[in-house]
């Protein structure tokens, strides 16, 4: 090979070389590999534990109200005659006299009557179309109901004389007074109060006792600031608040009528009649043959 073959070869091994170190130059290099960063696991969370039912506690707003009410029984003072004829709807003590209220049409009436003896000493008669109800007294004037017409009638109380009539809705039952105004049943457990001289309803109450509504208010009576009431069909009296309803006290009289005593079947237990200048306290009922004075023993569970 001559002198310039070798010159001219070794510049083209030369010129490769270069070549090739610049083409490494430009490879970059391996990144490194990464190391895995350790995340924290998370500590599990703590199980729930379940807490047993919470049983309501009651307070003021659901409890159920378990007041006992005391109950009076009774013993007999005096036992008097009494008309068997009689259907006896109101009952009234006034001035040393009973008045009182008839029912049944046909037969309704109010009537004066003797205590001692039983004797009617003076009697009106309601025409056959009404049914007598309730009786009261009112100054100078006695007032009664009739059951299903609507309708009561005004008295003088001396001559019995008519003065007036009043309409009322729905049915009548028992009348009394607080000296402020009338003081009338239906038959519910509504108590209405009317005024004395309008006789318009201006009021009512709902009774009741500690378990629910008192149905079947029947003959009224207003005694040292409380309200008696027959309950129609049972041998029992309610003494109940005039302010808010509630009965305050139960009077049982089973037993009061021997059986023994009665010469025609009789009726229920109705008429209460206070003599409150002496403290007397009255009681009978339809078609029975005696009026009792009676005085109340309260029970001793009471």
């Amino acid at each position: 090979m001559s002198s310039f073959n070798r010159l001219l070869l070794a510049c083209w091994l030369l010129l490769i070389g270069f070549s090739t170190a610049c083409a490494t130059a430009h490879i970059p290099a391996p990144l490194p590999t990464a190391v895995p960063t350790a995340v924290a696991t998370p500590a599990p969370l703590p199980t729930a534990t379940a807490l047993p039912p919470v049983t309501p506690t009651k307070g003021a707003d659901t409890a159920v109200s378990s007041v006992q009410v005391p109950t009076y029984t009774y013993q007999i003072i005096n036992a008097y005659p009494h008309d068997p004829n009689a259907f006896t709807q109101g009952l009234v003590f006034h001035r040393g006299v009973l008045y009182e209220g008839t029912g049944r049409n046909g037969y309704s009436s109010i009537r004066l009557t003797n205590l001692e003896t039983g004797s009617v000493l003076q009697q009106r008669d309601l025409g056959a179309e009404y049914f007598g109800e309730g009786i009261t007294i009112w100054q100078d004037r006695l007032i009664q109901l009739t059951w299903q017409s609507g309708v009561g009638f005004i008295y003088d109380l001396t001559t019995f004389a008519p003065l007036g009539s009043f309409s009322y809705p729905g049915e009548g039952w028992g009348l009394t007074h607080d000296d402020q105004r009338l003081i009338m049943s239906d038959g519910t457990d509504v108590i209405r109060f009317l005024d004395l001289e309008s006789l318009a309803e201006n009021g009512r109450i709902q009774v009741h006792d500690q378990n629910g509504p008192v149905m079947q208010l029947n003959e009224l009576e207003y005694i040292n600031g409380e309200i008696w009431a027959n309950i129609w069909q049972t041998n029992t009296i309610a003494r109940i608040s005039p302010q808010t309803g509630q009965v305050v006290g139960w009077i049982d009289l089973t037993g009061l009528l021997n059986p023994a005593d009665l010469t025609q079947p009789a009726d229920v237990l109705n008429g209460i009649a206070y003599d409150a200048n002496h403290d007397r306290l009255f009681v009978t009922g339809k078609w029975w043959p005696k009026l009792f004075e009676i005085k109340l023993i309260l029970e001793p569970s009471s």
